[in-house]
């Protein structure tokens, strides 16, 4: 850290919830003194009279506010909070945000009755967003992500993982992670894309599994390498098994991609411990989870994404193992799941929420689990997810007084700045 640059940009006047680990020592930047955090919300890593000093979009110092040396005010914007609570900008590390058309009616058929596999097993689910999605181009795809991104970043998200999956051949796919790479450029956000090819077998390849699975360690995943960072899959039932799981990861760690997997979702397949074994990032979904899977989780440091979203639009009844992964250490990541079909959801702050009433989760759980934990989702801590020198001033800020009010009004955006790079965002 260099004091004796001037900052760009000076964050003042605001309670700060680093969410950085309870370990951190926070030390005044110009003083040397100890900046001592709130004893009573020590969960969120609270900061009060303390300032933020930002130069070329990354946290260079924290300072008690009788502190900060005068700088020359033409030179120096000044972000007055007004009292606002400041957190690090939310990442949403669980998506499916690129796709064509909607799934509505299949919603109507599950009020009525229908299972999630009985739509997917008669040609609906999946495979019809994959019908709507090969039919778009690529400028309509842009389009109608967009507008659902927009309502995200309304709520102070400034990372997205974005997966591909509804293209099932490799045009396709390739086609929905160029339109995710995109949102990157029109948007002061930044996205991870994600290759799903192995998300469902497309209806070419019905009754050959493995033929299709041949498709995409053999030609989608070298094509679409340099398109994303990670691959994954969704090992289950109505979807792949587990050595077609493997095959498929197999062939991401020969291309040097991260993995991660949709795992224990419907029934227990022991994927997220096979992933886990292989290096997986992340292990999603979870409600089948195991306790001997937290434990090899936790010793190969995967995390564990709950998508609340999923579990209440399916009307699931099997619960995520929280307790058990509590117990085991294993950092608990929470997102949307924004897709079509089992999770049309546009609200990360809805999931906190959910997160709270449906899995008996803490607020400083759950706000962890969209800064903290969904950081370590997508293997971006040392860049985002707390605020902490030497870290991208990615921040969100909201009028309430507490942390805990961000997940207590259903319908109610508090939000009132984001903050991309130490620059007020505009969308």
């Amino acid at each position: 850290m260099n004091t004796d640059l001037p900052p760009e940009t000076i964050f003042s006047g605001f309670k700060i919830a680093t969410m950085a680990n309870a370990s951190t020592a926070f030390v005044c930047g110009f003083s040397g003194k100890p900046i001592y955090r709130s004893v009573i919300d020590g969960e969120y890593g609270l900061l009060e009279n303390v300032s933020i000093g930002v130069r070329n979009g990354t946290i260079s110092w924290l300072a008690l506010e009788e502190e900060i040396p005068t700088h020359e005010p033409s030179l120096v914007q000044r972000v007055d909070g007004q009292g606002a609570l400041l957190t690090p900008g939310l990442i949403d590390c669980h998506t499916h945000l690129v796709y064509g058309g909607n799934r509505a009616v299949e919603w109507e058929m599950r009020l009525s009755g229908k299972t999630y596999e009985e739509i997917a097993l008669s040609g609906g689910g999946i495979l019809s967003s994959v019908r709507a999605t090969r039919a778009a181009s690529e400028q309509e795809l842009f389009d109608s992500a967009a507008n659902r991104l927009r309502y995200l970043m309304m709520e102070g998200v400034t990372t997205i993982e974005i997966k591909s999956g509804y293209g099932l051949d490799v045009e396709n796919e390739l086609k929905i992670l160029r339109v995710a790479r995109q949102l990157e450029q029109h948007f002061p956000i930044s996205v991870e894309t994600t290759l799903l090819g192995a998300h469902a077998i497309p209806p070419e390849f019905k009754g050959n599994a493995d033929g299709y699975v041949r498709l995409v360690c053999e030609s989608m995943i070298p094509q679409a390498r340099d398109l994303c960072s990670s691959v994954d899959a969704f090992c289950e039932s109505i979807a792949f098994d587990l050595e077609q799981t493997r095959h498929v990861f197999e062939a991401s760690a020969k291309a040097g991609l991260q993995i991660k997997v949709h795992a224990e979702q419907l029934t227990h397949t022991g994927a997220a411990a096979m992933a886990a074994e292989m290096d997986a990032v992340s292990a999603d979904h979870l409600e089948f989870l195991s306790e001997s899977d937290c434990e090899i989780m936790r010793h190969h440091g995967t995390v564990a994404t709950l998508l609340p979203g999923a579990f209440y639009c399916l009307k699931e009844k099997q619960k995520p193992p929280v307790n058990a992964l509590r117990k085991n250490g294993v950092p608990i990541a929470i997102a949307t799941d924004s897709n079509p079909g089992s999770s049309p959801v546009l609200s990360l702050l809805l999931m906190g929420n959910m997160a709270c009433n449906l899995f008996e989760m803490t607020p400083a759980e759950s706000l962890a689990g969209m800064t903290r934990n969904g950081a370590m989702a997508l293997r971006l801590q040392q860049e985002i997810g707390t605020i902490e020198i030497g870290k991208r001033a990615d921040f969100a800020a909201w009028n309430v007084n507490s942390p805990a009010e961000l997940f207590y009004s259903i319908g109610h955006n508090p939000c009132v700045g984001v903050f991309k790079a130490g620059k007020e965002t505009r969308f």
